[in-house]
């Protein structure tokens, strides 16, 4: 432990394995710790389902109905991955894709009027969707094929829309597009949780319309992947990664001080020895004095013995329930997995509820997404704090990430993960430099 590191990083969330991983492949010493017996800080898989009651400290144990308690992995953060997006191709870079089995998620829905619908997303299922009339259909069709062939590069394709000045706004009343399609473009297909966006140009929006398009078009029933075995299987993924490139992992390592000289870190101690480092990286929870609180998500996780209702039985899905339709100023999502997934006892599905919480009384906030899912066999509550870093941390070299969000999706804390990284190295990140070296050292043999 008493040596000199380049990075340390604490906590072993997936941005903080991700930056470990991505670290030491650039050739960096890393050390990383995180003071729980097991991977994954707050974006952990929970097994077995005992070890999740104990955690939400209920009562009793889980009866006998929900099967082995060890066949259930339970996502404490539901989240799936865009199929063409940012994390997908960190993924594929650095090939830790060799450690993962990927699914599609069956369906992604949206919530209209107290009813769920497909999300129609390429032209034929725009026209077949019972979301919008006719004419409205037609009109959506052609703003699907200007998103589809927009380049920002080509003016030819512009239109008359201007990406850095037209606002999102102006573009719906370009095409005509009335007040319900608004709504499931901008939060099923853009997947923005509030409206701020309507108002700012709209190239981000068309950015991510197309993401999503281009996501659907991989695999073609969702834009959606969900590893098998629960999502705490991707920062292990990583985890791996840096110990083949001679990252050190300590888990179980309590952290007594961050060391300071000077007004910068230059180390860390830990059962009374210190290992020094040049730049830290750590989820918020490491250094409470340096992050404010940003607001909270509540968290439901809910066990259920049958598929969602109207969604096709599909034995996982994503409904996004759009801030407009219940009167809110963010939306509620459904994350749904099942025993397909391997992270249930068979014939058990699990649908993970969230949201900005905006009033005093965060249960009843979502209580149009639980209506969905009855009947509920258990039902854990959870209400977390948000937490930004207070500074870029040029100055003190620590860089905190932030806490996971309430989309359930990747994308935000990719750009987390980008943000940091272009903070601790000073260049902008570049997927190319995540290639593993061609006569790279495999943690195992090659088949």
């Amino acid at each position: 432990m008493d040596e000199e590191y380049d990075v340390i990083v604490l906590g072993t969330g997936l941005t903080e394995c991700i930056l470990s991983g991505i670290m030491s492949v650039n050739g960096k010493k890393v050390l990383h710790m995180d003071r729980n017996p097991y991977y994954g800080g707050e974006s952990s898989s929970i097994t077995p389902l005992e070890e999740l009651y104990k955690r939400f400290t209920l009562p009793d144990s889980p009866p006998e109905s929900m099967g082995r308690g060890r066949d259930w992995n339970v996502d404490l953060i539901p989240k799936f991955l865009m199929a063409n997006g940012q994390l997908v191709k960190m993924l594929l870079y650095t090939e830790v894709t060799r450690y993962l089995d990927f699914k599609v998620v069956e369906g992604s829905f949206v919530y209209k009027g107290g009813k769920i619908y497909k999300v129609p997303s390429t032209e034929t299922e725009a026209l077949a969707s019972n979301l919008m009339g006719m004419f409205e259909k037609r009109r959506f069709r052609k703003f699907l094929v200007f998103v589809a062939n927009f380049d920002e590069n080509d003016p030819k394709t512009f239109e008359g829309v201007d990406p850095k000045t037209t606002t999102m706004r102006d573009v719906y009343k370009k095409f005509d597009l009335g007040q319900d399609v608004i709504d499931f473009t901008g939060h099923a297909l853009a997947l923005y949780r509030t409206d701020d966006y309507l108002d700012v140009p709209c190239l981000d929006t068309i950015n991510r319309i197309k993401l999503y398009s281009e996501s659907l078009a991989r695999y073609g029933k969702s834009p959606y992947l969900y590893p098998l075995y629960g999502l705490g299987e991707l920062p292990q993924g990583f985890a791996r990664l840096s110990a083949i490139y001679g990252g050190t992992y300590m888990l179980n390592k309590p952290v007594d001080e961050i060391v300071m000289e000077d007004g910068h870190v230059v180390g860390v101690k830990s059962e009374g020895e210190v290992a020094r480092c040049k730049q830290l990286i750590c989820d918020p929870s490491y250094i409470p004095d340096r992050v404010r609180k940003a607001g909270q998500v509540i968290r439901v996780i809910c066990i259920l013995s049958h598929p969602i209702k109207n969604t096709n039985d599909a034995n996982s899905c994503q409904i996004i329930i759009p801030q407009n339709q219940v009167n809110r100023n963010s939306d509620i999502y459904v994350c749904m997995i099942s025993y397909a997934h391997n992270v249930a006892a068979q014939g058990k599905y699990i649908a993970i509820v969230s949201t900005t919480v905006e009033t005093s009384e965060p249960e009843a906030e979502i209580e149009p997404a639980l209506e969905l899912l009855e009947p509920i066999d258990q039902k854990f509550v959870a209400i977390s704090d948000l937490y930004e870093p207070t500074d870029d941390g040029t100055e003190s070299q620590i860089f905190a990430s932030s806490s996971y969000d309430a989309t359930t999706h990747f994308e935000t804390t990719c750009n987390d993960i980008k943000d940091i990284y272009k903070r601790t190295t000073g260049s902008d990140f570049d997927f190319e430099n995540m290639k593993r070296k061609q006569n790279d050292v495999f943690g195992e043999d090659e088949q």
